[in-house]
């Protein structure tokens, strides 16, 4: 369908509708208007017929009531009248009132709906609050009726008149739209063959004349783009006849650059295995400490147990000693009381009570001692990078036994293990990020405190989480807490590298660190280590 057809068909139903609404509502206004004022002439005529009749109906004067009736008929407009008794006998009546059918009169309230062009219309005639008769009216309502009938006809010409002038203009306005776009068609079809100087014809200051000139700029600017285009092509080929030797050049800068910046990886890669190596002894250094320390408790009561040992034994050998001599000379009673008193001498009885005791202390610190040896040895396997099923939280268990120097004395352990599924894992790597977020939660309390570590397994993945009530962090120092040398601590008492080590171990085992802080309250690490982890391909090959 065309531009011209459509707008002659969407002008003509929108006036259409328009004239439509408005025809429909004047109509009904003029009918309105018309039956309203039926009806008041009416009720003001039979009023007054009433009143004209009633001296004549009080007297019974029938020849009086003739000569009103026929009075009355003078109205060409009144189709029948008549004078009734209260019980409806007539006194007097003219006209034609052959449609009212039954001897009952019906007197019609809305001229709407009448069918027999009359409308019927009494009036009461009384006196004193009596009625005495009624007076009866039919008025002809056709010359009504043809007359709006005509005006609806009338609207209706006028109203197709105008539909019929709107369609010409729109027929007009829509064949010069049409030849206006068809020019830019044309035009818009040479452009696109190649003829880029084509222009349109522009006449007027109408929105077509604009969208005209809209066209001839862009058919312009093209024409200037195409020559500026074809200037670069020669300047292209210009530039592609000594490409190839400035792709050589290039080639040797890349080339150059490319040395240099492996030998700047290597250097890097060599930094940082030396700063690892270097966190690492000085992870050890402090556990050696620490294991010094431990051990050094329990050998040294074990040692003095020992000694004290030694000296009751040697007791006990000269007792026995001197009892066997005595023995083996005499058996009286006097020998019997040289040996009493060598009993109370050498305190037997003391010596026999305290060495069981002895004896048991020194096992206990032995029982120690083998503890701490044998958590170092499940600690200290930092060097293999050998994957294999482990325990959790049993490594946390020897983790702290290593760590409880850092700890015991201002610091109170609160331990919750769940029942967790074996991990694939390098124990001794985990073991020192554990370790690294003790000793991190012990700096963090300066005088006394609580550390609460915990094991979950959620959503197939085994969670750490090590909770410190020390001081805090804010949201600045949480953002750089994993750059390698970053620290909060004072010079000499940390690196900067401990959580920056963590974090790759962690990484390394396709897992996550989470940070939650409260400045004066405390801080929460939560190591996230997935059970079927995704694993970097530095790890995988």
């Amino acid at each position: 369908m065309s531009i011209r057809l459509k707008t002659i068909i969407g002008i003509a139903l929108i006036e259409g509708t328009l004239l439509l609404v408005l025809l429909v509502m004047m109509m009904d206004f003029i009918r309105e208007s018309n039956y309203e004022a039926l009806s008041k002439r009416a009720n003001t005529t039979a009023t007054l017929f009433a009143t004209t009749t009633k001296d004549a109906v009080l007297s019974f004067d029938l020849a009086s009531l003739e000569s009103f009736v026929n009075e009355v008929m003078q109205n060409p407009d009144l189709v029948y009248a008549r004078v009734v008794s209260d019980d409806g006998t007539p006194f007097a009546e003219a006209g034609d009132s052959s449609h009212q059918q039954s001897e009952i009169f019906r007197m019609d309230s809305d001229a709407h709906y009448i069918n027999d062009d009359v409308y019927d219309i009494s009036a009461l005639i009384e006196e004193g609050g009596e009625v005495y008769g009624r007076v009866e009216l039919g008025i002809h309502i056709g010359s009504i009726n043809q007359a709006i009938n005509k005006v609806y006809t009338w609207g209706l010409v006028l109203a197709s008149g105008e539909m019929l002038l709107v369609a010409l203009f729109s027929f007009l306005l829509g064949g010069y739209l049409t030849g206006q776009l068809h020019k830019l068609r044309e035009a818009a079809s040479a452009i696109a063959q190649g003829k880029l100087d084509t222009t349109v014809p522009v006449k007027g200051r109408d929105e077509v004349a604009v969208v005209g000139k809209a066209f001839n700029l862009m058919a312009q600017n093209l024409h200037k783009a195409s020559q500026d285009q074809a200037r670069y092509e020669a300047e292209l080929l210009d530039l592609n006849q000594t490409l190839e030797s400035r792709v050589s050049e290039r080639t040797e800068q890349l080339q150059t650059r490319n040395g240099q910046l492996e030998k700047t990886l290597k250097t890097l890669k060599n930094t940082q295995a030396k700063l690892l190596h270097s966190e690492k002894m000085a992870g050890l250094g402090t556990m050696a400490a620490g294991v010094a320390h431990e051990i050094n408790n329990p050998v040294g009561f074990v040692k003095s147990n020992l000694g004290t040992l030694q000296t009751y034994t040697g007791d006990l050998m000269k007792y026995s000693s001197e009892l066997n001599s005595m023995l083996a000379k005499t058996g009286d009673k006097q020998l019997i009381a040289a040996g009493e008193e060598a009993r109370k001498q050498y305190d037997v009885e003391y010596l026999e009570e305290d060495l069981p005791v002895l004896l048991s202390e020194s096992l206990d610190g032995v029982t120690r001692v083998e503890g701490i040896v044998s958590g170092l040895k499940s600690f200290s396997r930092l060097d293999s990078d050998a994957m294999q099923s482990g325990n959790i939280n049993q490594g946390i268990q020897d983790t702290l036994k290593v760590a409880s120097n850092q700890l015991r004395y201002h610091c109170t352990i609160h331990e919750e293990y769940a029942d967790l599924p074996e991990l694939t894992c390098n124990m001794a790597q985990i073991n020192q990020v554990v370790l690294n977020l003790l000793v991190n939660a012990s700096h963090a309390i300066a005088d006394k405190g609580d550390i609460y570590i915990r094991t979950l397994f959620k959503d197939n993945a085994i969670q750490i989480i090590v909770q410190d009530t020390g001081c805090g962090m804010s949201e600045e120092v949480i953002g750089q807490l994993f750059n390698p040398f970053f620290t909060t601590k004072e010079v000499g008492k940390g690196t900067g590298l401990g959580l920056s080590i963590s974090h790759g171990i962690v990484e390394k085992h396709g897992g996550e660190i989470q940070v939650k802080s409260v400045v004066g309250k405390g801080t929460r690490f939560t190591v996230i280590l997935p059970l079927e982890p995704v694993l970097p391909q530095s790890v995988t090959s």
